[in-house]
Formats: C-alpha cells, structure tokens, sequence
C-alpha cells in the first residue's frame, strides 16, 4: 500500500495556503486498486470525507463548498472504485461502493471519519455508516434519500427529459437537474458552472461508459430494494435537500430524517438537486456548526 502524486513534485504542498482548485491529486493503492483523491484543510482532527454524485468525478465538487469547510476541517474527496482516475471497475450495487469506500478510508490509516454524501454519494454514506458504525462519527446527507423510498421510475424519466434538453441547447444535464428554472436558479447554475472551470490543470480523468451504466444499475437496484433499517445509524446526521428536487423529491428527505434517530432537516428555498452549491453561503457554515458541535 503506497502514496503518490499524479502530475505533481513530491514537495509536500502547503494545504494552509492552497485553495481546491490547486490541490494536487495523489493516489494510493489498496488491495491492488489505485484510488485517486485530494485533500485540503487543517491536518488534525477528525476528517470529512465526500462522496460525490452519478457520473462525477473530482472537478465536480464545489470549491466554494470545500474551501469554505476546509477552512477549519480535513476535507478528503476520492474518487470511488472505477470513478475518473481510480483503478478498477465500478460495482452495480451500493453496498459494494460502500465496501469499497471504507477500504480507501481504512487505507488512509483512519479509525473515525465524518461524511459529506451528495445524491448517490448520500446512498453509499449510509451503506459506509450501516457496514462501519465504528468508523463514522457524524454524516451529512445532501440532495439524497433512503434505499427503498420509491420515485426510482421518476427518476429515470426526469433524467431522460434532462439529457434530451442539454443535447438541443449544448449545454449541461445538470443546469435542468440540479437547479430550478427560475431568473435565480439560472443565476446559481452559471456561477456554479463557472467555478467548476476555475481548475485548469491536472484534472481528473472523465466519467467512463462502465461506471455509468453501474451506478445508473446501483441506483435503480437500491430504489427497488427493501428500505434499511435507519434506527441502527446513531450518529447525527444533517440532512439536506432543495424544495425543488426534481431527481430526489424533499419528502424523501424528510421521511428519511424522520426514520434517523438523532437528524436534523434543512429544505432550502427555490432550489433543486443541487441545492446546497446554490445555498453554498448558508449550507458551509451550518456544516462546520453540525461538524463542531
């Protein structure tokens, strides 16, 4: 099990000063599977480790969410087995995501963790806290529900129209699935866009065929799964959601809250999906209070 940088000297860099947008990627290799990752802030304390959406790879976190948390905590964010510059192929189901995710954490030489999930990144936390209890202290689930909620058929529709409608315009899926189409929705997609470019040099490797077509599987299969048993996960949990999900309604959120013995819910006005990048300034300093407390 090793360390290494891609792109990038072997001079330690120094975190304190570097935003996300130049953090470089390293990997480390676990059970003979490469997994690329980055990480920013403070090395002390407890980390936060992010699991990221469908078909996203590094470049699709918010540097203004993980520059503002990372201004006070370890921000890890990896890409999964299979996911951008990792090695291997991506599982169909989350179960084994989330296998594969407590590997990486436990390779990393961590016992206690935090977990920002957003969307399906939100499914494979909870599978990390249902498999590891020990291993998570706190979790934070973004634009995501339970296994079992329903809505996966609406999903699948919802993300049709989407595509169908960034095709016609050349523009992102996401502009329609994760925002509304409101004058402020329109305004929160471009700037959420335009700092998603604000890295320039050595991204991270594209989605590819494979691990679409498996996570698009996993998530079809947790929705027509059983519901989890939710009182056995005791940690807190911040859940969070927009009032105008379209992939994940805000009720699933809330049922799924409700059936979390020690959750708090947060619904952001006139958001989508991607609700907490639109309320970024809210939903940054309601993390490091759920984080600190």
């Amino acid at each position: 099990m090793g360390k290494n940088d891609i792109g990038t000297t072997l001079v330690a860099p120094q975190m304190s000063n570097m935003k996300w947008k130049d953090v470089p990627t390293r990997t480390i290799d676990v059970n003979g599977v490469p997994f690329a990752y980055r990480e920013l802030g403070p090395d002390s304390g407890v980390p936060l480790i992010f699991l990221h959406h469908l078909m996203a790879v590094l470049d699709d976190w918010d540097p203004r969410v993980i520059d503002g948390i990372a201004v006070q905590r370890r921000v890890i964010a990896f890409d999964n087995r299979g996911v951008g510059a990792s090695g291997g192929l991506v599982p169909s189901t989350i179960e084994k995501m989330g296998r594969d995710a407590i590997a990486f954490i436990r390779g990393l030489g961590y016992k206690q963790v935090d977990l920002l999930g957003f969307s399906l990144g939100g499914g494979v936390a909870q599978m990390i806290t249902l498999q590891a209890p020990d291993l998570v202290r706190r979790m934070i689930l973004a634009g995501t529900g339970p296994r079992g909620g329903g809505g996966i058929d609406e999903i699948n529709r919802v993300a049709v129209i989407a595509y169908l409608k960034a095709a016609l315009t050349l523009s992102d899926p996401r502009n329609f699935l994760f925002f509304p189409r409101t004058p402020e929705g329109k305004r929160a997609a471009k700037d959420y866009f335009a700092r998603l470019k604000e890295r320039n040099e050595n991204r991270d490797k594209p989605i590819s065929l494979q691990a679409r077509r498996a996570q698009l599987q996993a998530i079809r299969t947790a929705g027509l799964s059983a519901p989890d048993d939710l009182s056995v996960i005791k940690q807190p949990v911040f859940v969070a959601n927009g009032d105008r999900d379209l992939m994940v309604a805000s009720s699933l959120s809330a049922d799924m809250a409700r059936r979390l013995p020690n959750a708090q819910l947060t619904i952001y006005p006139d958001a989508g999906h991607g609700g907490v990048f639109q309320h970024h300034r809210a939903f940054v300093p309601a993390v490091l209070g759920f984080l600190a407390d």
